[in-house]
């Protein structure tokens, strides 16, 4: 999925390795998503696994800063919510943002990504809204080339984000970009599963 018509988008292909399906992301001075929906929107988020590996990473990058805003490895969540609950100034930003996409946005993601340096469990906030999060579950270049694997709860990592309770959860998106910092990137992606019901 293009997150702008201003910018290049990030190539994804398929391929078994191992017996087993591997998504692999290059960017290359580029940004996109690539997005499962689910079915039907699950009310009670409980736990997301996925492997994930690269074998770089991003020279330069740095979530906190926007103009250097890159990652070899983002796992999003995304979560839906009432609109209207919002500030004002964020009502119109995600108008705005919605009427640019010219599609449906999420009201929430919650982004999990392989960070340069910032420390793990650390939660960076997006510069360009309140409603996407950042969340570092692995930083340096410990681990790389090799495939790791993470689990996560959904419901205790969005109310450490936000505070507040998850809405039901839409669908999982990867993204690996360079777009920020005109690197090069290439990140693989396997086994995501999302388990949503009761305890």
């Amino acid at each position: 999925m293009p997150l702008s018509r201003l910018k290049r988008d990030t190539e994804y292909s398929v391929a078994q390795e191992n017996g087993r399906a591997v998504l692999r992301a290059v960017a290359d001075r580029s940004a996109s998503l690539y997005v499962a929906r689910l079915q039907a929107a699950q009310r009670t988020p409980m736990t997301i696994h996925w492997d994930w590996m690269t074998d770089a990473l991003v020279p330069g990058a740095d979530n906190r800063d926007k103009t250097k805003e890159d990652a070899p490895l983002r796992v999003l969540v995304a979560f839906d919510g009432d609109v209207a609950t919002l500030p004002e100034v964020e009502r119109k930003r995600f108008s705005r943002a919605k009427n640019l996409a010219r599609r449906d946005l999420p009201y929430a993601v919650l982004m999990y990504i392989w960070s340069d340096h910032v420390p793990v469990g650390t939660v960076i906030p997006s510069a360009h809204t309140s409603q996407v999060k950042m969340m570092v579950v692995a930083s340096g270049p410990g681990g790389l080339g090799r495939w790791q694997s993470v689990q996560r709860n959904v419901a205790d990592d969005y109310r450490k984000a936000w505070g507040t309770e998850p809405g039901p959860v839409l669908g999982v998106a990867v993204m690996t970009d360079t777009d920020n910092t005109g690197a090069q990137a290439t990140g693989n992606y396997a086994g995501i599963r999302i388990s949503c019901g009761s305890p």
